[in-house]
């Protein structure tokens, strides 16, 4: 991967639709090239897919939280497919410390949220942290050339 690639991630990065055309012209490459060097970073797992955001709290989602779970191990293969049918988690991380699960999730209310948290702990002891503010954005990382 060369300074080119990191340039055409960062670009993406910063702007998903971003046209091949603006790409091309930042690059200083032809349209085709960024297109062939795009589907090669995708071929390599290197851009893996393209989103949008979204404003949860238009969507009527106004409560975010992190919550850390307790889990055994011997809980994963039921957990882990608890987890992804729930649509109100925006991540799940498997993270050291007392607590192995980490989770992301949004609701429209406390009382959903506390719905949630009374099945999620089916699995283990929980502690939950809920999201007055934010001001850094999910954003990619920012690659050095």
């Amino acid at each position: 991967m060369d300074s080119i690639d990191k340039q055409i991630i960062q670009l993406l990065g910063d702007n998903a639709r971003a046209s091949l055309k603006e790409i091309a012209a930042e690059t200083f490459l032809s349209s085709p090239a960024v297109s062939a060097r795009i589907a090669r970073l995708e071929n390599e797992g290197i851009i893996t897919g393209y989103s949008a955001q979204i404003n949860l709290h238009k969507l009527g989602y106004h409560i975010t939280a992190f919550i850390n779970l307790e889990l055994s191990p011997n809980q994963k293969p039921t957990f882990y497919p608890f987890v992804k049918a729930c649509p109100n988690i925006l991540e799940c991380n498997c993270v050291t410390g007392e607590y192995s699960m980490l989770l992301k999730v949004a609701f429209p209310s406390t009382v959903e949220l506390d719905g949630f948290i009374g099945e999620l702990q089916q699995f283990g002891k929980t502690y939950t942290q809920i999201v007055f503010s934010t001001s850094i954005e999910p954003r990619g990382v920012q690659l050095k050339e």
